[in-house]
């Protein structure tokens, strides 16, 4: 009984090429996970660049009424603002894997 036990390998290869499989698919799904992270790092960079350069400025012209018979009925004055850029407007460099340049910014 004891020589059949040791000649008896069902299941050994099995739960070894499961070991192999498992592994390998936690190895993929860490790496496609850094990808991910990577790919959402730099759409979000893209995002706060397109924020950053939005142009804010705006100018509105005065209003003036006049009377019938002359005068001044009511009279606004027109209004202005200009954006300047900020220090820390789009000049950052984002980089998620330094051996490779796929996610880098660079301005």
């Amino acid at each position: 009984m004891l020589k059949a036990l040791w000649k008896d390998e069902v299941g050994i290869i099995l739960s070894a090429e499961l070991v192999l499989i498992a592994t390998i698919l936690v190895i993929g799904m860490i790496v496609g996970l850094v990808e991910l992270q990577c790919a959402v790092v730099a759409e979000l960079s893209d995002l706060g660049d397109a924020i950053g350069n939005l142009d804010q400025s705006y100018q509105t012209s005065g209003i003036t009424s006049f009377k019938k018979h002359g005068g001044i009925k009511g009279a606004t004055a027109g209004a202005r603002y200009n954006d300047n850029p900020d220090i820390c407007d789009c000049n950052s460099i984002i980089v998620c894997d330094p051996a490779s340049s796929g996610g880098e910014k660079n301005f």
